[in-house]
């Protein structure tokens, strides 16, 4: 099943056509994102069973689920990003997070606010039913589905200070780009490996699989819940492979005028077009 929103309402995609939900269920399930996310399994058996509807409005997909309550963020979570950082891998998760003003749609301008920013590719997890303390092999029943991100990262307000200021430094207006769609575990042959890649004006920067990451997607989950209950409707971004800006030689940031995309296999991209700030 693949979800989007449109005008901040819920929509369904089915092949070509994007129905919008509230419409196509005669109110059973309502225009908000979050309030479908509360009700996931019942939506989900709904969804999958959809054949037809009312068409979504015209305009630009949104944000999968642009009103979480919390967004999760995980530092260091590929092997050959912690080597490129010069930093050991974590023995648990970095996290950190995107906060929520920070969050867009998958095709936008994005507003330099210096001359230190930078990409980074991220898969991104949709919770659908909240976990509290739950074991790895049950972590994916929890999930709603993946998505697209781009943690982008104003690289000297994160380093500002006597430690690191990594939520500050992630959450400029536009810096959480995510979508353009949801896609449940089960369209993935595995959703634990999936093509993840990068292009910085049409040149690829960063190429992974996420079976590379440290800590999986059900580990992820297992460690976050541990600790604080996962709502639905919350984002976790999972972390970035290697080929960052900052890590290069020489370090390499965006430009007014740049196009970056971002891709993961069988979901789709994101496309930013950088501005002055």
């Amino acid at each position: 099943m693949k979800t989007t929103t449109r005008a901040g309402r819920m929509c369904l995609v089915l092949d070509d056509k994007v129905i919008d939900v509230e419409g196509a269920s005669s109110g059973r399930f309502p225009a908000d994102p979050l309030a479908v996310f509360e009700r996931w399994t019942e939506f989900a058996e709904w969804g999958r069973a959809a054949t037809d509807g009312p068409a979504a409005s015209e305009g630009r997909a949104g944000s999968p689920s642009p009103k979480p309550r919390q967004i999760f963020a995980i530092g260091l979570n590929y092997r050959e990003h912690a080597r490129e950082a010069g930093l050991a891998l974590p023995e648990s998760p970095a996290t950190f997070t995107k906060f929520a003003t920070s969050l867009t749609g998958p095709d936008t301008q994005l507003r330099l606010p210096s001359e230190f920013v930078d990409w980074e590719a991220e898969l991104v997890v949709v919770i659908g039913r909240r976990a509290e303390k739950t074991a790895a092999e049950d972590a994916w029943l929890h999930v709603a589905g993946l998505t697209v991100g781009q943690d982008f990262s104003e690289r000297v307000v994160q380093a500002a200070g006597p430690v690191p200021q990594f939520s500050l430094g992630k959450s400029f207006p536009g810096f959480a780009p995510t979508g353009p769609v949801l896609l449940t575990a089960d369209e993935f042959a595995d959703p634990d490996d999936l093509a993840i890649e990068c292009l910085v004006n049409g040149e690829t920067v960063q190429k992974a699989r996420t079976s590379s990451m440290v800590f999986s997607v059900a580990e992820l989950i297992a460690r976050l819940s541990a600790v604080c209950p996962l709502l639905p409707g919350d984002l976790i971004f999972t972390g970035t492979p290697s080929g960052v800006g900052h890590s290069r030689s020489p370090q390499r940031y965006l430009r007014a005028g740049d196009e970056v995309v971002t891709r993961i296999e069988g979901i789709g991209q994101l496309r930013q077009i950088c501005v002055a700030g």
